[in-house]
């Protein structure tokens, strides 16, 4: 494997278990971006951290990575409307408006990423 994959890989890994991480280490941030709708935001919020630490992990073993990949896809598009609706919360607030625009691109650079592995 191209030294190149091996540190895309290991980068990306890094990156969902860490957030992971912080799902635990820091649930208010989820929290308060955590649309209305959803049920039981607090249990959610650590299923997608188990989520995404299982994810990156199984990044990292070349028997799962394309399974991981497929699911990181799925978990960028379930939680893009979080992300929306931070956007609009940081609008209405006047806060951290342009960062919160910016994240909602990147969502597909993430997705495009992550299909790569495929």
């Amino acid at each position: 494997m191209p030294t190149i994959d091996l540190i895309s890989i290991i980068l990306m890994a890094s990156l969902y278990i860490l957030a992971g991480i912080t799902h635990f280490a820091k649930p208010g941030l989820y929290l308060k971006i955590t649309p209305q709708w959803v049920p039981y935001p607090e249990k959610v919020n650590i299923l997608v951290g188990i989520l995404e630490i299982g994810l990156g992990v199984a990044l990292l073993f070349p028997e799962t990575r394309s399974y991981a990949a497929i699911g990181i896809i799925v978990l960028l598009l379930a939680v893009f409307p979080a992300n929306v609706y931070h956007h609009q919360k940081a609008r209405q607030k006047g806060k951290m408006v342009a960062a919160t625009l910016l994240r909602l691109p990147l969502q597909a650079v993430l997705i495009y990423w992550a299909f790569s592995f495929i």
